[in-house]
């Protein structure tokens, strides 16, 4: 490591949708530099989901992941015609399979107004059978901000805006430590030469994603929590999907459809979405991992038979050679199994900004997400 230290005001370790989107908005007022271990932008969590933007439903009215999703909506929305990335509000039905099902669905269409969701009505079994034929449902939900959006469109604009207002984007370039030093962090940072990189700053923020944790630890925060510091420990969940292959059958769906979600809200339940190219998709299903388990994204068939009967519990007509194996994707969360569902995490402690649990919605509350670190780092 050379003596010499480089300076940036704001250093983001993270080049996921959610760190290009904190880089785009900090870079138009103060010096930044990003600094993400892969060859490219969002090479894990933000390449590895279904695309689609929310509306805010599931979660209570106070929590970020409520406000900043809605929030996040509308931003999105609006970033994705200014900058001409693809974006499609094609509206999703959340179904109730059977009449067991309805009180919870209208309990759920109950929570989601008072979260303050626009554009969303309940739909009688005829209504639904009009906007989709091949489903299955006595009933549903109908929210007409939902659709879908090409992430990888999205970050290349991100990446490409943070950079137009004089931000430096990092490739291969990883973080091996990190010290505070009076009201400024020193990095040690590697590089692809093998060399190291001395980097200063006075505000850090840490959107690292799956490796957020590791960073708080190379500051010393223990992350369990404590008195003064929140619960930054977060359980890996895997995620497959599988694809619903042939033109045909996938053209048979024409929104989001979504069953209710599992009970202790760990997921939404497999459900089916369509990617911006009209491909048709099944999933996620939810796998806990422990802490030692290595990240896997080829394709896997080992639940082919559980997700064609999830699927066929409002899907009949899908046969096992209507779906094959699909991506994988892993999300880090911060509570486990058995434990209820925890709101993302935006905790702000002497220039360091750590984004903890930043799973669904993620991606539609980035651009909100940025803004609340604006206000934080500002504050």
């Amino acid at each position: 490591m050379t003596d010499e230290v480089d300076v940036a005001d704001i250093v983001i370790i993270g080049a996921g949708v959610v760190g290009l989107a904190v880089g785009a908005e900090l870079s138009q007022r103060r010096s930044v530099v990003v600094l993400e271990r892969h060859e490219g932008y969002g090479r894990e969590t933000s390449s590895h989901n279904s695309g689609v933007v929310h509306a805010g439903i599931y979660y209570p009215p106070d929590w970020l992941k409520t406000t900043l999703c809605i929030e996040g909506n509308r931003l999105l929305y609006e970033y994705a015609k200014r900058h001409s990335v693809r974006a499609k509000r094609m509206g999703k039905l959340i179904i109730a399979i059977d009449e067991s099902e309805v009180l919870a669905l209208e309990l759920l269409l109950a929570a989601a107004r008072e979260n303050g969701v626009p554009e969303l009505e309940l739909l009688a079994q005829r209504q639904v059978a009009s906007l989709e034929p091949d489903v299955r449902a006595v009933a549903a939900i109908f929210s007409g901000t939902s659709g879908v959006i090409d992430q990888m469109e999205l970050m290349r604009s991100l990446a490409t805006a943070a950079q137009a207002s004089g931000a430096l984007i990092a490739y291969k370039h990883t973080v091996e430590q990190i010290e505070r030093d009076g009201d400024r962090f020193l990095l040690g940072v590697s590089d692809p030469e093998g060399g190291t990189t001395r980097l200063a700053t006075s505000v850090l923020v840490n959107s690292a994603g799956l490796g957020a944790g590791a960073i708080a630890a190379m500051l010393g925060y223990g992350l369990d929590g404590d008195d003064s510091t929140p619960r930054l420990r977060q359980v890996i969940n895997k995620g497959r999907y599988y694809d619903i292959v042939g033109s045909q059958q996938a053209a048979r769906i024409r929104h989001l459809v979504y069953p209710l979600p599992n009970p202790d809200r760990s997921g939404l339940g497999v459900h089916v979405t369509l990617d911006i190219d009209g491909g048709a998709h099944i999933g996620p299903d939810t796998e806990w991992l422990d802490g030692a388990a290595m990240l896997d994204y080829r394709a896997d068939d080992s639940r082919r038979q559980q997700f064609l009967e999830s699927a066929q519990r409002y899907l009949p007509w899908l046969t096992s050679d209507d779906i094959a194996p699909g991506q994988v994707g892993y999300r880090g969360k911060l509570s486990g199994p058995g434990e209820p569902p925890a709101d993302f995490l935006v905790w702000h402690d002497r220039g360091y900004v750590h984004l903890g649990g930043i799973e669904s919605p993620g991606m539609t509350a980035a651009l909100a997400i940025a803004r609340l670190v604006q206000s934080q780092i500002e504050g």
